[in-house]
């Protein structure tokens, strides 16, 4: 997902799908939904993404993951002129309604968790079935 990465004829031909991918990428769906908290500086931010289980987020990925994000207009970067530096990322108004949504999704995929598994179950042992039947 970073910025530089990115191809001109990928924008042109499908912006909607670039812009979705952006949104719902492994490690776009969690800035955006912990930047619906507050506004967080970059290692704090990082620490957050980090204690929601699995493996952490790298300090390039998540630089790549901001910087496209805020390309998008979804994040915005805020560098103070102290010392020592200090730069603050919050969501933009736009941030903001993509985070909801797919803060929405997350909470459904909680809730349905158990069909899911059940659906699973129930193809992979009639998949295992036809298997044995062939």
């Amino acid at each position: 997902m970073s910025v530089s990465d990115r191809s001109g004829d990928a924008e042109a031909m499908c912006p909607h799908r670039l812009v979705l991918e952006h949104v719902t990428s492994r490690w776009g769906v969690l800035v955006l939904i912990q930047l619906l908290d507050r506004p967080y500086r970059f290692s704090e931010l990082r620490r957050a993404i980090s204690g929601l289980g699995g493996r952490g987020v790298s300090e390039k990925m998540l630089t790549q993951t901001l910087q496209t994000l805020e390309r998008d207009g979804l994040v915005h970067r805020d560098a103070k002129p102290v010392i020592p530096p200090r730069v603050d990322y919050s969501l933009t108004d736009l941030g903001r309604e993509a985070a909801e949504q797919v803060r929405a999704l997350a909470r459904w995929t909680e809730r349905r968790m158990d069909d899911v598994l059940s659906a699973r179950r129930a193809y992979d042992e009639a998949r295992d079935a036809r298997s044995r039947a062939s």
